[in-house]
């Protein structure tokens, strides 16, 4: 798949094939393109395998358009959205790699479900702990 046309609104990439096939991606995967002007989203190449931002020093594979996990799961999200959780504090607070954490975060390994639900009790424990202050 090559993608010939980009666009974006205030929460996703999306592109177009040479097909007229539609795609998007959420642009949690990519802080850097979330934070950007329009200009500076502007300002990109199309290269043989994917799309480059140099003054965002960015890329995107065209590969990446037809991902499954296009969108973070809520796992994920959280993650993604909550830059102020020390990732490797809290893996370690409820006894995993933080490596391990940060590769399921980052969508280069998929928890299994019971995993992933570990996982969210364990915000949501945090989460309790934190309004027991209020």
């Amino acid at each position: 798949m090559i993608i010939k046309e980009i666009w974006f609104d205030t929460q996703y990439i999306y592109g177009r094939d040479e097909d007229g096939r539609e795609y998007r991606q959420s642009l949690l995967w990519y802080p850097r393109l979330k934070k950007a002007t329009d200009e500076e989203r502007a300002q990109y190449v199309f290269g043989y395998d994917g799309i480059h931002w140099r003054n965002l020093d960015e890329d995107i594979s065209f590969e990446s358009f037809a991902y499954e996990d296009a969108e973070p799961s809520a796992m994920q999200r959280f993650f993604l959205t909550h830059n102020e959780i020390n990732v490797a504090e809290f893996a370690r607070s409820m006894g995993i790699n933080p490596t391990l954490l940060r590769n399921y975060i980052n969508g280069f390994k998929k928890p299994s479900q019971e995993r992933e639900k570990e996982i969210m009790n364990h915000i949501h424990k945090i989460g309790a702990e934190m309004m027991a202050f209020s």
